[in-house]
């Protein structure tokens, strides 16, 4: 019999607006929150109650007796929680009977050429054939030249030496019409291989099911030509297809054909089935090569499973298998999705210490996990060696560079590296490197710069894209030069820029800190970019609109509106109401967008501490919900209820150089409203208060208000 048990469930439920409708933590009206009792059936049997507690009707058991079943249970982790594994199981072999084998540990042996006198007429005829039109009547009228008769050594060399597939294909077909000789399997192999090199999968399809219909047998060479061939074509299906055919013939892939299988398994996702052949073929004495172990290090960074990562670094260590660049590549690479900048650096320089000259690619990644972990001194001190060094810097890399720089607010070394570019022989400006230089200046709000940079750009013939205009717009708008920014918003429409969510936020930012004229222009621009959204703010100064119709139109434009847009318009939306002295409308706002979903993990509550987080917040977003907690609060001491010992207010700590500061926004605030609240001198941007300090500060207002 099923087992029951019941427990309490906290469910918070989204319920329509009523005059009945009681308050949310944190919010004065149309939110409810119910606390719903669950009970549930389990699917698995229960456990046997030890015999002392069946035998004995009467006998209350102890806690412990009616736990002590569950000490032998062991609960297996849910399907959608599988975690790849790190290592792979060991596999138990019977020590009577050898090893099965999966795979052949030796590489199939090409068939070998005995000298041949006429080999530099042929070849020297080849190079005809590959030359000439592709049209079989121009290719048949070659052929009617060929200096020494078509035996079978002779056909194998000429088709060898093609290079077109067309042309292999061409003289191919032409031997089987001829049936001067049987063909055999090496004939098949060396097209085979020819339309590998011009990607024609379906064409060696159709010749391994002629070679089945012919009866001619199928090697492992052609085998491993299908398989790879499908790899290079992304038809991993056809792959794995043909690989599983290749053991039903009893036929064992060698080295090459199983890496490449263990890539194409990769590249589906199927992470078991990778570790599995891995565990199959180490349980067969193989020893992966540089390939296989790049694999591995790909499909456990892809999941950003460290200990995965470390498990190839171990295998390839104990097998004594020097990596190669392009394993040194996958590997940090994989470090940089684990999040693991340390080791990602310290194997960088063991591939150095190693011998190994990085390339452009291992440099690129290099970069990218600096910024992204917002090492700019590695970053810089990686520059410089490669300057030293004389390391390979693409335009890839340079751009790179670049937008680690814009990300951490590096503007003379960003100019620096321009004019580097400016000076290469190798690299060319384009647009993303000035969208970079734009980024940064707009960040500074370095307003002359940018428009210099916007007017080099068109002398240069360099195309402004829509994140290059967003760029302009923050920069313009910061420093209060609407008419410039109309100007670059009309530029760029008129060269084909199509506006987006991000530059529709960006306008809609400006227009949260202008006023009368100015505040007129940008919403003109914003008009010819967005309509709705320009309408929707015309609405909020309308005193007549309705909670119902703002609600309403609100939903609408979120509907329309990217995910990662959504929380910036409300916050930019809220911080227009609060500038224009709509209190009320922000704090609809807020509490829509929270309804919504736009601000999650707003509220956090523990026993010991309540805390308001406002980190993802604006200023003026971050204003009203702190007012809307603390009438909460006041709420709550009034009606006696319990309160936490510690309160506290998360702003956050922005690390970049330009960042605008918001824990001192909220301090000004703090004071403003005289709470008592009192930034933490251990963590920053952390207001703190105790239980206290609030109801003194609830008790002192009451007071002062009566």
């Amino acid at each position: 019999m099923a087992a029951k048990f019941s427990t309490g469930l906290d469910i918070h439920c989204s319920i329509p607006y009523t005059s009945d409708t009681k308050l949310p933590y944190g919010f004065s009206s149309r939110l409810a929150i119910k606390r719903l009792t669950i009970l549930c059936n389990s699917t698995s049997k229960s456990p046997k109650p030890p015999p002392n507690v069946v035998d004995s009707p009467g006998k209350n058991p102890s806690l412990s007796e009616q736990l002590k079943p569950l000490s032998n249970t062991i609960l297996d982790d849910p399907p959608n929680q599988a975690r790849i594994l790190s290592k792979p199981k060991s596999t138990w072999v019977n020590p009577t009977r050898p090893k099965p084998s999966v795979l052949s540990l030796q590489r199939q042996k090409r068939s070998s050429y005995s000298y041949n006198p006429q080999i530099r007429d042929l070849k020297k005829f080849a190079r005809r054939l590959s030359d000439c039109h592709f049209s079989d009547d121009g290719f048949l009228a070659v052929l009617e030249d060929i200096p020494h008769p078509p035996t079978r050594v002779n056909a194998l060399l000429v088709l060898n030496s093609l290079r077109p597939w067309q042309k292999t294909l061409l003289f191919f077909n032409w031997i089987k019409t001829q049936n001067l000789f049987p063909l055999e399997t090496i004939f098949y192999n060396v097209a085979m291989k020819s339309l590998r090199f011009g990607r024609q999968f379906q064409k060696i399809e159709e010749l391994a099911y002629d070679m089945i219909e012919s009866g001619i047998d199928l090697d492992n060479i052609t085998y491993s030509t299908i398989i790879t061939c499908a790899k290079r074509c992304n038809l991993f299906d056809k792959a794995v297809e043909w690989f599983e055919r290749m053991y039903k013939t009893g036929l064992m892939p060698d080295e090459v054909t199983y890496s490449a299988v263990l890539d194409v398994y990769a590249q589906l996702g199927k992470v078991e089935e990778v570790m599995s052949l891995y565990e199959r073929g180490r349980a067969s004495g193989w020893t992966p090569d540089p390939v296989a172990f790049a694999v591995l290090a790909k499909v456990f960074g892809a999941a950003g499973d460290y200990d995965g990562i470390r498990f190839v670094l171990q295998e390839m260590k104990s097998l004594e298998v020097q990596p190669n660049l392009v394993v040194y590549n996958t590997l940090l690479e994989a470090m940089g999705k684990a999040g693991k900048p340390g080791l990602a650096r310290s194997l960088f320089e063991e591939m150095v210490e190693s011998g190994l000259r990085p390339d452009a690619k291992t440099l690129t990644a290099l970069i990218k996990i600096y910024g992204k972990a917002r090492w700019a001194r590695d970053a810089l001190e990686l520059w410089e060696r490669m300057k030293s060094n004389g390391w390979p810097m693409d335009f890839i890399l340079y751009n790179t560079l670049l937008s680690m720089c814009a990300d951490l607010g590096l503007e003379e070394e960003a100019e620096t590296l321009f004019d580097d570019m400016r000076r290469s022989e190798h690299c060319r400006l384009d647009s993303w490197s000035y969208t970079a230089m734009l980024n940064i200046y707009g960040s500074v709000g370095n307003a002359e710069k940018a428009m210099a940079l916007f007017e080099e750009m068109s002398k240069v013939g360099v195309e402004l894209n829509v994140m290059g205009c967003t760029c302009l717009v923050q920069c313009f708008g910061r420093a209060k030069r609407i008419d410039d920014l109309v100007k670059v918003f009309e530029a760029s429409v008129e060269r084909g820029v199509k506006p987006d969510d991000r530059l529709c936020g960006c306008l809609l930012s400006v227009v949260s800190y202008c006023k009368g004229n100015d505040a007129d222009k940008v919403l003109t621009c914003l008009q010819q970019a967005n309509p709705r959204l320009a309408a929707f703010v015309k609405l909020l100064e309308d005193e007549s609109t309705s909670f119902d119709i703002l609600k309403e139109e609100f939903r609408s434009i979120l509907s329309n509106t990217s995910d990662d847009a959504r929380r910036p318009f409300c916050n930019c939306l809220i911080d227009i109401c609060r500038n224009k002295n709509r209190s009320e409308r922000a704090h609809e706002l807020l509490y829509l967008g929270t309804v919504y979903g736009l601000y999650p993990g707003l509220h956090t509550k523990t026993p010991e501490e309540w805390r308001l987080n406002v980190r993802a917040l604006s200023v003026g977003a971050a204003h009203t919900a702190f007012e809307e907690w603390m009438g909460t609060l006041a709420r709550i001491v009034q009606s006696q209820e319990p309160l936490p010992e510690v309160l506290s207010a998360n702003t956050g700590a922005g690390t970049h150089k330009f960042s605008q500061g918001l824990a001192n926004a909220f301090a000004s605030h703090v004071e403003k409203l005289s709470a008592p609240f009192k930034q933490s001198e251990e963590k920053a941007g952390f207001f703190i208060a105790t239980r206290e300090d609030v109801v003194s500060w609830v008790q002192s207002k009451a007071a002062a208000t009566a």
